[in-house]
Formats: structure tokens, sequence, C-alpha cells
């Protein structure tokens, strides 16, 4: 027998019930950043060319007068173990331009759940950047440590944490600590993050958070879909929106870095008060955003 007040609201998990793995953090804002369109003056080139099913190599060519011209060679190697639409390991990327500089990354899987990837980026004939990363995947939480640039000669070092947890099949929290170390510098920066997907008749939202305790502005998207019937979806992506303290206000104005031209069609700024008073703990537009 039907139920005559609509279809019934989703059962909340038991005790001990598999929320789902909430990812990496690296992809958190991933869906919402896919529908901002890049930017390109010119004309661009691209060719693919599939050598076999596991080797692919791609040419781009970038011509334009605004900028520098430039080639593009890729080469992508993907292994047999298959563990999802778009995760086959292991997986080989290498890019090189027309200066010889090259950016390469590995990715490996040494367990069921432990990841692994290793990125090397050079320019012309100049390390630049050395990173690798293990990330251990479990039934309901994901962590990573992120070793960056290791000098130990000179005693400098960038190392990077993160987790993820779900606490709920549409609520995951989670942070990133991020230490960097060299001769005569020394610190730490704390950021938390949050993600929520909202489950309705019309369709789906994602909203994601993250505030952080240092000088870099927080960062929060907004994506939804809704279905308009039979086969038709709308889907609405809301800009990003920067959260300043009011201290930062005044070197914000006009004219300047991420000032209002820059901003217009790509964000929303947003100032915090100093010191808000009870009752009014809301958000203020900066005037002229």
């Amino acid at each position: 027998m039907g139920n005559a007040w609509g279809p019934a609201a989703p059962r909340a998990p038991r005790r001990g019930e598999n929320l789902g793995n909430p990812g990496s953090f690296d992809e958190l804002h991933r869906q919402c950043k896919e529908v901002f369109p890049q930017q390109m003056e010119g004309v661009k080139l691209i060719v693919n060319k599939a050598l076999s099913s596991h080797f692919q190599v791609t040419h781009t060519v970038h011509m334009s007068t605004l900028g520098p011209s430039n080639y593009h060679f890729n080469a992508t190697f993907v292994g047999d173990r298959q563990l999802g639409p778009t995760e086959a390991f292991p997986t080989l990327v290498g890019d090189m331009d027309n200066s010889g500089s090259l950016n390469a990354q590995i990715l490996h899987l040494l367990a069921e759940r432990i990841r692994t990837k290793a990125v090397f980026q050079t320019h012309q004939a100049k390390f630049v950047t050395w990173q690798f990363d293990g990330e251990y995947r479990g039934d309901d939480c994901t962590a990573t440590l992120t070793l960056g640039n290791p000098d130990l000669l000179g005693g400098s070092v960038i190392l990077v944490a993160h987790f993820l947890q779900s606490v709920t099949p549409r609520l995951v929290l989670g942070g990133e600590m991020v230490y960097h170390r060299r001769p005569g510098e020394e610190g730490a920066i704390l950021t938390l993050a949050g993600k929520y997907t909202g489950m309705g008749a019309a369709g789906h939202g994602d909203t994601t958070l993250s505030p952080g305790m240092s000088p870099r502005p927080s960062i929060c998207f907004f994506s939804s879909s809704f279905q308009l019937g039979g086969d038709a979806q709308c889907r609405l992506w809301w800009c990003p929106c920067e959260l300043l303290p009011q201290s930062q206000r005044a070197g914000a104005g006009r004219g300047g870095a991420g000032g209002q031209h820059a901003a217009a069609g790509h964000h929303l700024r947003l100032w915090l008060p100093a010191q808000p008073a009870a009752g009014q703990r809301r958000l203020q537009r900066a005037p002229g955003q």
C-alpha cells in the first residue's frame, strides 16, 4: 500500500554502518571548480593519439599575440589495475614544453587502501619541485601525508597532512595542516574543511567550505542541480566566495590585486566584521562588489 504523504525520508545509518569514503582532500572543491571555464586567448590545437589500450600521446600547440606561443608534448601510460572509471594503476604522466621544462607524475597502488604519488617538475634543466604523497583510504575516512621539496643538507622541507571524515552520509568534515621549515624560518598553517551534500525531491547540491587560520582568504563553493521533469535537468553553480577579515579591506580597493575588476565575473568578496556584536554575526558585503 502506497504512502499518501509521498516517499519516505532516507533512513539514517545505524551505528557501525559504512558511511562511504569521502575521497581525497584535493577533490573537495573539484566538482565546483570544473564548471569555471579556462580563459584562453589565441588559437589552440590539440591532437590526441592512442597508440595502444595503455599508452596515449597528446600534442598541444597554442599561438597567441598577447603571450608567448608554446608547444606541449604529453605522454600517458595507464596500467591494468582498474579501481573505478577514472582510477587505474600504475599511471605515469609526462608533459614537456618547447623550452624543455618537464612536469611528470607517477601514481601507484601499494595496497588496496594505500595510494602513492610522486611529482617532479623542472624549469628547463633545473629541478623546481619534487613531491611524494602517501594516502590511506578507509571505509569512512581518508588520511594523506605529503612531503614536498625535502632537502636534508639544507634543512628545508614542506610537510602537508590532510584528513577527511564522513560524519553522516551527507556531511564530511576534515582539515589540512601545512608545516614548512627552512633556514631562519619555520611555521605552520591550519585549515578546516567541510562538505555538505543536500538531497531533495527537486535535485541535489554540494556546498564546500574551507576556513583557514592563515593570512590567505577562506574559500567556499556552492553547486546545485534540479530535475525539471523527464530527462531535463538544470544545474546551477554559485561563484566562489572570499571571506576576508576587516583588516584587509583597505588593501583590496579598486585597481589593487584582486580588486573589483579582477573579481568581476569570478568571485564574490564578503567582509567579516572585526568584532561582531551579539545578534549581528552576519556577513557584510563590500560596497561596490
